[in-house]
This record gives structure tokens, sequence and C-alpha cells, in this order.
């Protein structure tokens, strides 16, 4: 019953597209805006897949869309605020054309104390579903259309995971790929496993056969997702062994790593592998042992300092990233030192750091907090300074060495912007057809956030 209530709604859906076209002389165009992670953006091609496939086209221009899609993170509460802003800036083209369907959906539209703030002070609003009901669009879709009728679905119906997709890539040259939904972990800052619900694992060969489509495709870097990849339920390292022996000239990326769940076989996979990029970006969170326990990540500094030193003597030079939360509720100023004593000892690359961002619905909302903004702020610069001294040491190992590089881009001082194996940005002179590429340079130069050099 469910599969042909679908089948008609698409139809239906087709049928609208092909008469639009008919009507204005081009079909209607979709514009899907994904906010946050790169699940989210994986998310987001995937909706424009399914709008594909019933007749939309796409466009950057959310003035030119007949619907406008966006599809939101709930990760902290300012991201909230960017969509609200984003949303409302909306109303004035459904003052111009009432036609136009607006749509709000992921991880925010998750959350019920979202979706009746929109229900209620965003009347432009006239479809809002979840992450459970992506699989839903078009029954959804084809009911506002159809009626005239707002659509609210946040059910948490978990159904198997449909490997029955088209999806349209904003990239040609690197491709992000899911291997898992969910997360177990319930940490207590984050939102995460309540609007994402539990673990579930895609089976390995369509993880396998969806990459190997993509290198033969003519992909470049190819980054495996998950909340926490090492606790894909059918082993991660044999996944990336399986992957790695694929033939072609590409790199493997994934994230994120828990460190709970980080192995030596995941270190020894890494390093013995041909494709597979030589970093790991592994979050700490925090260097304090009573703030990593109030976070529930279950191990201490010391476990965490254990993986690190695994590597490094493996490798040396093994290049690790991290996050980091300045001032979680009751941090004190000694364990803020503990954070920047735990950079220093570990010598990160870089370092993606944030100000505690209360979330409601998750126990660290309710923590108590005798830390004020100002201080929390003061920390987060602290941190910043002290990493760039670190980065300004590390990036010296590359002076006068030759390293490969993926071209991705025009740069900011240079012509072209790539990086290297260890995710680390590289710029220098060079042709726009290098784009895509894989190149050698010769490193001459570094600041504080990127290499640069010459192309050889």
């Amino acid at each position: 019953m469910e599969n042909t209530v679908k089948t008609d709604a698409q139809a239906g859906l087709r049928r609208y597209c092909d008469d639009y076209l008919e009507t204005n002389g081009h079909r209607p165009l979709a514009y899907v805006y994904s906010f946050g992670c790169q699940q989210n953006v994986s998310d987001g091609e995937k909706l424009k897949g399914q709008l594909s496939l019933i007749g939309y086209e796409f466009t950057d221009d959310n003035e030119q869309a007949q619907l406008i899609i966006f599809n939101t993170c709930a990760v902290r509460e300012n991201a909230e605020n960017t969509v609200y802003g984003a949303v409302g800036d909306l109303k004035h083209l459904k003052e111009k054309n009432k036609d136009v369907i607006i749509g709000v959906c992921g991880c925010m539209a998750q959350l019920e104390h979202v979706a009746e703030k929109i229900k209620a002070s965003y009347r432009q609003v006239d479809l809002v579903f979840g992450t459970f009901a992506y699989d839903r669009l078009y029954e959804m879709l084809y009911t506002v259309i159809n009626s005239k009728k707002r659509v609210f679905e946040l059910s948490e119906r978990v159904s198997e995971i449909s490997e029955d997709f088209v999806q349209i890539r904003d990239s040609r040259i690197k491709a992000f790929v899911p291997i898992m939904y969910g997360c177990n972990n319930f940490c207590t800052y984050c939102i995460v496993p309540y609007v994402r619900g539990r673990e579930r694992s895609r089976k390995p060969e369509a993880v396998i056969s969806e990459v190997r489509k993509l290198i033969s495709e003519g992909y470049k870097e190819i980054t495996l997702l998950g909340q926490n990849v090492n606790s894909y339920s059918y082993g991660f390292p044999e996944l990336l062994r399986e992957i790695d022996k694929i033939e072609g000239d590409y790199w493997i990326r994934f994230m994120s790593s828990h460190p709970k769940d980080a192995t030596h076989e995941l270190i020894d996979t890494i390093l013995e592998s041909k494709h597979i990029c030589k970093h790991l970006h592994l979050p700490v969170q925090a260097g304090s042992d009573r703030i990593l326990k109030l976070m529930n990540r279950r191990y201490t500094a010391q476990d965490y300092l254990k993986i690190i030193d695994y590597a490094r003597n493996k490798k040396s030079d093994f290049s690790f990233t991290t996050d980091l939360i300045v001032g979680f509720p009751g941090e004190t100023q000694e364990e803020f030192e503990m954070t920047k004593t735990l950079i220093r000892r570990v010598g990160y690359d870089n370092i993606y750091s944030f100000v505690y961002s209360r979330r409601s619905g998750t126990p660290a909302a309710v923590m108590p907090d005798d830390t004020d903004d100002k201080t929390k702020g003061l920390r987060l610069r602290e941190l910043l300074l002290e990493q760039r001294e670190n980065t300004q040491r590390l990036f010296s190992r590359f002076l006068d060495k030759e390293i490969t590089v993926l071209v991705e881009s025009k740069g900011r001082q240079m012509q072209l912007a790539a990086r290297n194996t260890e995710g680390i940005i590289v710029e220098f002179d060079g042709d726009d057809s290098l784009i895509g590429s894989f190149v050698t340079v010769r490193i001459n130069k570094f600041a504080n956030w990127a290499l640069f050099g010459e192309l050889i």
C-alpha cells in the first residue's frame, strides 16, 4: 500500500512538471540549500536526485525557484537562528508568488519545538519534515501541490536503508559517501542521536559498489561519512581494506572517528593502504578527564594519547586534527589549561574549536554553569593563538619537499588551491585545467593556514 501511494504521488508530480513545462516553456526550478555537515550535504544531493526524477531542474537563485527547500542543521542553536533568518527572508517571495512552495527539512526540522515555531510564526512555509521522512518526499510534496495544505512530518519511523537513490552531486572532484546513519553515543552536549536516531549501517557491498562507480566516473577524493565511522557494524577497517583494493587514481578520507573506538587496527590499515589519506580527524573535545566524563565521551585524556602515540611510533609525522569545545558547563580555568597542554602534547595540524553552545533537550543543557560568556570567548581566543604557534612549527616539516596534492579550485593568494594527503591547503601558480588532477608541488613557504609552492 505504501509503495502504491509513493508511485501514485510520483506519477502525479511528473504530470505537474510536464504541465508546468507546457504552460511556462521551462520545467519548474528547485532551490535546495544544505546547512551544516557533510552528511547534510549528501542528504541534500539525494533530495535533488529525487526531484530530478519527477522533472524538476535546479537553480542557485531562490528568486527564480518554484520550490525552495532548506536542509537544516541542529548541532548548535546559532545554526537554528541562521535558518530562521533565511526562512524569514522568503516571506516576500510568498507574497509575490503564492504558488512557490517553501520547505524546511533535516535535523532542525526533526525537533518538535522547531516545527511548532515554524507552524505558528512562519506561515510562508508549506512543508516541514525530519530526517526519517526523506523517502516520503513525493507523497508530502504532492499533498502540498494538490491540496494547498501545509504538511508537517516528524514521525520517527525507521525503515531499512534504501540503496535505490539518484544523487546529484555538487562537485565533480570530491564525493561524500555515507556508510552509516545515526549515533548511539549520547554525548551530553549533542542533539544528533535525538534527531537522527540509532546507528544503522549500510551493507559493505552497497558502499563498495558506490565507491567503485564514483572512481569509474573520475572522482578523485571520496569521503566516507558516519557520526562515528568506527562503529560501522560490518567492521570499518575491513571496509577500508576492501575499498583500497579498487584500482584507480583516487584518495579515500573518512569522518568522524570516535576515540573510544579508534583501534590499532584502524591506524595500521591507514598506514598500509595505497589510497587512504595519512591523516585522522580524531575529536578529543577536552583535555580534562572530569569534563570528558561530564560529556559522556567514555575515554580519558591518557586513553586518547595512547592512540596518538601508537600512530606516531609507526609514522612520526602522522597527521591529526581534532574538535574542541571551550567553556563546557562547569569547566574551570585549570581544566581549560589541561586542554592547552593536550594540544601541545599532540601537535595537531589543525583544530576546530567552538565555544560550548547550549542545546535544548540534551543533558548538558541543564548542567550548572557559572562561567560567563566573556571568559569563554577569551579562552577560545587563547586556544586559537596556541594552535597558531603549533601550526607554524608543524607546517615547517614540508619546506623544500615535493608533495602530491589534489587541485580543487582557484586559490586565495596564488592561482590554484589544492590539498595534500594530510588535508592541508596548498596554493601554487598553474593553469585552471589542472583543477581535478593530482600534481606534484615543491613547498617553499607556509603561513598558519596553508602551504605555498611551485608546480613540478
